[in-house]
C-alpha cells in the first residue's frame, strides 16, 4: 500500500461477516495514527482479529461534538487519522457527517475507503429497480413517517430503510396505505450466520413470519404500471366521506370505500387528509 497522507479516512467495516473487511481497509487502519470508533467494545473485535493496535478513541453522537476541535487540530498537525462504525460506513446512518463537514471548512482532505453495505447489497439481490432512494432509519413516529412516505410516493425508484425486525409490524398498515401493490424485500442480518431473505407482496406481508432478532433492510419495490383509467371519488362519495371523517378514522374509511368500489387507497387517503386538515 502506498504511503497515507495526512487527513481523514473513512473506513467501511464488514456489516457482519468479518472476513468481508478489505484488505485496504486493514492496512489504512494499521498506518493511522489514531482510530475513531463507535463503540471500542464493538471495534476491539475486529481490529484483535486483524492484530490491528493502534489508538482507538470513542467517538458517537453522544460525544462528537465535544471531541471535534480537539480531532480538528490533530488532523491540522499531519496527522492520519481514521473513523469506523459498528459496521458498514460511518456517516451513513452512523457518526461521522459533523466531524466530515468541519473538515472540509478546514481545507482538511477526507477519503473514502469503501466496503460493505447493506444498502447495496439489500437492493443487488432484490431484482428491483436498481435506481434507488435510501432513506435511513426510518423515525418512530407514525406522522413522521408518513411525511418521508408522501415525499417519494410518485418516485419511480425502488425505496431502501433501516428497521428493527421488531417494528415492521407496527409500519404494516402504513405501508399497505401508501405502497399498494408493490412488492418488498425483508433482508434480516445481512452475511450473518441466521441471515435471511423474506420475498412477498406489501398486500401480503401482515401473513409473513420471521424473526424479530437482529438488524433489517426493507427494499420496496419501484411502482409497477399504472392503469391511468382509475377510478375517482365521485361527488357522492366525497358527500359520505365528509360525514364520515367527524366518525370514523382515515384507515377505517379506506378500508371502506376501497372495497365497495375499488377505488385505489392512495386516491381515498388523499381526500381524506385533506377533509382531516379542514375540521
Amino acid at each position: 500500500m502506498n504511503k497515507l497522507k495526512p487527513g481523514l479516512y473513512c473506513v467501511s467495516t464488514p456489516i457482519g461477516n468479518m472476513d468481508d473487511f478489505s484488505f485496504r481497509g486493514q492496512a489504512t487502519l494499521r498506518n493511522s495514527h489514531l482510530i475513531l470508533c463507535e463503540d471500542t467494545r464493538v471495534s476491539k473485535k475486529l481490529l484483535t482479529k486483524y492484530n490491528i493496535k493502534n489508538k482507538v478513541v470513542s467517538y458517537h453522537k453522544f460525544n462528537e461534538k465535544k471531541k471535534l476541535s480537539e480531532i480538528v487540530d490533530e488532523l491540522n498537525n499531519q496527522k492520519i487519522i481514521s473513523i469506523i462504525s459498528d459496521a458498514g460506513t460511518p456517516s451513513i446512518s452512523d457518526p461521522g457527517a459533523l466531524l466530515f463537514k468541519e473538515c472540509i471548512k478546514n481545507d482538511i482532505n477526507i477519503y473514502p475507503i469503501p466496503g460493505p453495505s447493506a444498502v447495496t447489497s439489500a437492493i443487488s439481490v432484490s431484482s428491483f429497480s436498481d435506481k434507488f432512494i435510501f432513506c435511513g432509519f426510518l423515525p418512530d413516529k407514525k406522522g413522521e413517517i408518513e411525511k418521508i412516505f408522501k415525499e417519494i410516493l410518485n418516485l419511480n425508484y425502488s425505496i431502501v430503510f433501516f428497521i428493527s425486525p421488531k417494528k415492521i409490524k407496527k409500519i404494516i398498515p402504513i405501508l399497505q396505505i401508501y405502497f399498494e401493490g408493490r412488492d418488498i424485500l425483508i433482508c434480516r442480518e445481512i452475511s450473518k450466520v441466521y441471515e435471511e431473505y423474506i420475498r412477498t407482496s406489501i398486500k401480503n406481508l401482515a401473513n409473513i413470519e420471521y424473526s424479530e432478532k437482529g438488524e433489517a433492510t426493507l427494499v420496496i419495490s419501484n411502482p409497477k404500471i399504472i392503469n391511468r383509467h382509475l377510478k375517482e371519488l365521485n361527488e357522492s362519495d366525497k358527500r359520505i366521506i365528509n360525514k364520515l371523517i367527524r366518525t370514523m378514522s382515515v384507515k377505517d374509511i379506506v378500508n371502506k370505500f376501497n372495497k365497495k368500489n375499488q377505488i385505489p387507497k392512495k386516491i381515498i387517503y388523499k381526500y381524506c387528509i385533506e377533509k382531516k386538515n379542514e375540521i
